[in-house]
């Protein structure tokens, strides 16, 4: 008589041949750590592996298939098209394997609808496909989910986070010597335990406000697709409710590390950017003040992958480029740890002066990973409309009272974040001598250093330049660059940058100017 163990092996071996799906082409396996994945036509199967770890526990058929219907249930939240159903593979009466026939269950898979892995997004880096539109659409289609989600009050924490660092700790130690240092190892606890020590009331906080959900938990660039050019999550944690019920800034920022360290900085900024934009006004608030956890988020979630693929070498001992990759991630979460003074850019100028593209090109190298956050003025007034960002307002959105209702957010917001210690560039136009006044009163009182840039360009390319925008968060249009041209904007003490050129003169142009300013040198 066959053990379960033996069965499960013959379901393998089955699931590995062409015959029980009636195809004749060869089926491709997958065979991760904890699974195996069949592709085999338009479908993929994916079965556990008998196995009890500390973190996961498939060490028998009945928890294989409640698993099975957890994965099924929890990623149709995000990827519904993909994930069919759950079905059996059984024995019949002449001893031969089936999928869902009529006889005994010897085995569950869960029944995915197959995709081309070039529609991956860690594929799509390697070939430099990923775009700034396809980020945005990600940032977007992340801030939904986690909006979507109900709080988990009873998961996440302080603790819970010190039990992890010291777990990641301990998983580091395995590989002293052949991988990792002792001393590399010490100073990575001690630093991660330093910054939670500095940041547990707000970690706790968070807890308690509701921002700790049933998140993804393994979102990174290999588990999610594009289709139809639509970003798609899909292979969420299903297996464990302690890693998966985390503080959504946690769920995040396992995507902004994997971005940063494929030196993809301008794309890591602009999700960042992106997430914030997308979420209501009282979230969005609500993460800017909780970014003071991210360095650590960041860090701890390079680690893991440090001590993950420290696991691999021990299958690949000869793997030279494994090894590296490990410890580059090791000493990333290191880097992420390390200090960066927050500072205050204002970026002004009349609408088509090029403010957002230089603000989106000079936020990746300020402050802190993944950079400046960007308060646009153009975004946040349809965020406070509860409007798309794409949406046109009307001219009713554009009184004094609601302008000067944007300016205060921008203000608030910039507070809280460098409160938080993270770098802030303002885009707005700041036409009145008070508006900009009041931005350096922000960066005096939080002591930090601060430039105010004025970017200016004749009249006939203000307009042409609002004419042909298509696609973006302004409403700005000729006729208003027509009034904004007859505004008494006062005398103007921030440096005056020259705009009328391409976007790389005004880069280099500002980049000159910040970098005789202390507080902005390198």
């Amino acid at each position: 008589m066959i053990d379960e163990a033996g069965q499960w092996r013959e379901v393998a071996a089955a699931l590995a041949r062409p015959e029980i799906y009636g195809l004749a082409d060869p089926v491709e396996v997958i065979d991760t750590s904890v699974s195996m994945v069949f592709l085999a036509g338009g479908h993929a199967y994916k079965i556990r592996k008998p196995l009890k770890l500390s973190f996961l526990d498939f060490s028998s058929r009945e928890l294989r298939h409640a698993d099975c219907l957890r994965e099924l249930a929890l990623n149709r939240r995000t990827a519904p098209e993909i994930y069919l159903d759950v079905v059996s593979i059984t024995r019949g009466a002449d001893g031969a394997l089936r999928l869902g026939g009529a006889g005994e269950a010897m085995e569950w898979a869960v029944r995915m609808r197959r995709f081309a892995s070039s529609a991956l997004l860690d594929h799509m880096a390697l070939q430099g496909k990923l775009t700034p539109d396809l980020i945005t659409r990600l940032a977007r289609n992340i801030a939904a989910f986690h909006t979507s989600l109900p709080p988990e009050y009873d998961a996440g924490g302080a603790a819970q986070f010190r039990r992890w660092l010291l777990r990641n700790d301990s998983e580091y130690r395995n590989f002293t010597g052949a991988l990792f240092s002792p001393a590399q190892i010490d100073a990575l606890r001690d630093a991660s335990l330093a910054a939670l020590d500095r940041q547990a009331a707000l970690m706790d906080a968070r807890q308690k406000s509701g921002w700790v959900r049933h998140c993804h938990g393994d979102l990174h660039l290999g588990n999610i697709f594009c289709q139809d050019g639509e970003p798609v999550l899909f292979d969420c944690i299903e297996f464990s409710d302690t890693i998966a019920k985390i503080d959504v800034l946690y769920d995040l920022a396992f995507l902004l590390m994997d971005l940063w360290r494929r030196d993809l900085p301008a794309l890591a900024n602009l999700c960042l950017n992106q997430y914030l934009a997308h979420l209501p006004p009282a979230a969005s608030e609500a993460a800017i003040a909780g970014l003071a956890l991210l360095p650590l988020f960041l860090s701890s979630r390079a680690g893991v992958r440090a001590f993950v693929l420290a696991r691999t070498t021990l299958s690949q001992p000869g793997n030279a480029k494994l090894r590296d990759e490990a410890q580059k991630f090791l000493t990333l979460a290191q880097i992420f740890l390390r200090p960066s003074p927050p500072k205050l850019l204002a970026v002004s100028g009349f609408s088509g002066s090029g403010k957002s593209v230089l603000a989106k090109a000079l936020a990746p190298a300020i402050g802190a990973a993944p950079g400046a956050l960007i308060f646009r003025s153009d975004e946040i007034r349809k965020q406070l409309a509860g409007a798309p960002l794409l949406a046109a307002l009307p001219a009713a959105a554009y009184t004094p009272e609601s302008s000067a209702q944007v300016y205060a957010s921008i203000i608030n917001r910039a507070r809280a974040a460098l409160r938080a210690g993270h770098s802030v560039i303002a885009d707005a136009v700041y036409a009145q001598p008070a508006e900009r006044a009041a931005m350096e009163a922000v960066a005096k009182q939080a002591g930090v250093a601060f430039q105010g840039l004025w970017l200016e360009a004749p009249p006939q390319i203000l307009t042409a330049r609002a004419r042909a925008r298509r696609g973006d968060a302004s409403d700005a249009d000729a006729a208003i660059v027509a009034r904004q041209l007859h505004y008494d904007i006062g005398a103007i003490g921030w440096a005056r940058i020259d705009a009328s050129g391409a976007p790389d003169a005004t880069l280099a142009r500002a980049t000159e100017c910040l970098a005789r300013n202390p507080g902005f040198s390198a």
